[in-house]
Formats: structure tokens, C-alpha cells, sequence
């Protein structure tokens, strides 16, 4: 079956209705200043851990195309993602790069499982299980960035606040602070403070930030997923940490799918295919090359049809 990428277009487009004025929230000052003649166009990378490499297919498949980003919204291994390409020229050269990147990692760089802190946290004399220093170490190699203000275009990673009960959305800051937080599994990872703020992955309650990137002013939205918003796992989980990641994606296929029915009548939403035939899991980082080609594969049929300098519906 040919891969086809979900376009949900605003209602008034898709009722080939004239364009019906809205009223918007005026966009941010970092929105303000894009392109004339093209809406304003934000990348929203989703959590799903090892399965971030299909992200790197699918950011190349974009280049490819001259579709490029005014804002970038990201949340758990998405953020790491967002601010690798942020921080970089939008061009193929970048996801090539990022590529190499992903080639590099193993999962014991991303799960340094250390038996002290695994019985420490059995026991209850720790909040986690895994230490977050492979993580750090992560992104610091790969990171061009000390704070998410230097970005080339704007970047935004959405965390979770556990003392305030709510999401938060990172814009300023030290970047590799805010990428570790975004990516804290709760009960895996450590959380991170912050100010006064204790973070933890964002990715628990909104997996893929659609909303964030619609309240900052974005009026086409291309979603990168690592899972398919109806399927959100293959194949049953082999190991505890599978299991854990399984349970969070099962409420973020739920969000996903909520998400895109809310949001799809007010903005243009793409929505790419995920290519992940192989069932891999989320912890398995033995696949990152195999993901990228066949997300790049998938994703470059489905953009085929795609124009992305036609304005969208006012």
C-alpha cells in the first residue's frame, strides 16, 4: 500500500466554502516576521524514545521537498530532535548529519542501567531507575546550543510540571536542562529542576503538542509522530522498561487522535505516515538506520502531492 501522509485542511477549505475570517490570538513576535505567501509553519516531533530515528527520515524527506519550519514545538526524544535541527541550516545536510547522530547511539548510552540505582529505586530509596547521565551526555555531544533563545528558528519543548500539575512549555533557558527534562520518563529518569519548577517528561500527558504549536500562532502543522495514532504498539512488550513505555504510548495514541479532531477545522494539519513494519521496539536503538530509510522512503511518497508555498485558509 502506498504511504499517504493525513491532511486534515481547516473546515472552511474543506467545505470548498469561501474563506471564513477568524479571530486569531495575535502571533508571537518570533512568528511575525515569516515569509509572505506561505502559512506559517510549525514541526511538532513526538516522544517514542528509540523510535525518534524515524524522525530523522522524515526531517529529510521535508528538506528535500523546501519544506521548512518557522517554529519547532517538541516534546521527549522529539525535543532532542527539535533542537538538533533548530539549531542547524534547514537543508537535507542537517538531517544527514542528525543521522550520524542517531548511527552513534546504543541503548545502554540512552539506559546506563546501573544495579545500584535499579535496587535504590525497588527499594524506595530512589525516584527512578536509570541515572540520567548517559541522557546528558547525549545531548551535550550533539547540542549546538546553550540556550533554547539562540536556536535559528524557534524553539519550543514542552515538559511536564509535577509540582504545579501541569505542562509547561520550555522557550528560554539552558537548552540542555530543558532537553533532559522533556525527556525524563517518570519513574525511569530522574525529574529535573529547573528555577523552581520539578520536570519530567512531557510526553506523559501530550505526547504530541499540537495545541502548543497552535497557540503560538502556527497556521500548518506537519506532524511527526512515531506512532500511528490508532496503533500505538505492534507487538506486546518484551522487557519492564518496554512495558512502562508501552503504557504512556497507549494514552498518547488516545491524545494524538483526540488532538487532530480538535484541532484539524482551525489549522492545516499533515499528519506523516509512521514506517516502523518492523516492530521495533522503543528501547531497541539496534534499527535507527533502517528507520530513518524507510521513514524517508514512506514520507517522501506521501509529501509528493504536497505544495508547501500554497497560503492556507484565512
Amino acid at each position: 500500500m502506498t504511504p499517504s501522509a493525513t491532511t486534515i485542511r481547516p473546515r472552511s477549505e474543506a467545505r470548498n466554502a469561501p474563506p471564513r475570517r477568524r479571530a486569531r490570538k495575535p502571533a508571537p513576535p518570533a512568528l511575525r516576521a515569516t515569509r509572505s505567501g506561505r502559512p506559517r509553519t510549525a514541526f511538532v516531533l513526538s516522544g517514542g524514545a528509540s523510535l525518534g530515528a524515524l524522525q530523522v527520515g522524515m526531517v529529510r524527506a521535508l528538506y528535500e521537498r523546501g519544506i521548512t519550519a518557522d517554529l519547532f514545538v517538541g516534546t521527549s526524544v522529539g525535543a532532542l530532535n527539535a533542537a538538533f535541527i533548530a539549531s542547524r541550516p534547514q537543508t537535507p545536510a542537517t538531517a544527514r548529519e542528525l543521522a550520524r547522530a542517531w548511527h552513534e547511539i546504543e541503548r545502554g548510552d540512552a539506559f546506563p542501567l546501573s544495579l545500584r540505582t535499579v535496587v535504590g529505586g525497588l527499594a524506595g530509596r530512589r525516584d527512578h531507575l536509570v541515572p540520567e547521565r548517559g541522557l546528558r551526555q547525549i545531548v551535550q555531544r550533539h547540542l549546538q546550543l546553550d540556550d533554547l533563545r539562540d536556536a535559528r528558528i524557534p524553539l519550543h519543548l514542552v515538559a511536564f510540571d509535577i509540582m504545579a500539575g501541569s505542562e509547561t512549555v520550555l522557550s528560554e533557558g539552558p537548552a540542555c536542562d530543558a532537553i533532559v527534562a522533556s525527556c525524563s520518563i517518570p519513574g525511569i529518569f530522574p525529574p529535573v529542576a529547573i528555577g523552581d519548577r520539578l520536570l519530567i517528561d512531557g510526553g506523559v500527558v501530550n505526547n504530541t503538542p499540537i495545541g502548543h504549536a497552535v497557540e503560538l500562532g502556527a497556521e500548518r502543522i506537519y506532524v511527526l509522530p512515531t506512532l500511528e495514532p490508532s496503533r500505538p504498539q505492534l507487538s506486546p512488550p518484551q522487557t519492564a522498561l518496554d512495558a512502562a513505555i508501552y503504557g504512556i504510548r497507549l494514552l498518547a495514541g488516545s491524545r494524538l487522535e483526540a488532538d487532530i479532531a480538535r484541532y484539524g477545522g482551525d489549522v492545516e494539519l499533515i499528519v506523516l505516515p509512521v514506517a516502523n513494519s518492523r516492530q521495533v521496539q522503543p528501547t531497541d536503538f539496534d534499527h535507527s538506520i533502517e528507520l530513518a530509510a524507510d521513514a524517508h522512503a514512506a514520507c517522501g511518497e506521501a509529501l509528493a502531492g504536497i505544495n508547501p508555498i500554497a497560503t492556507a485558509a484565512a
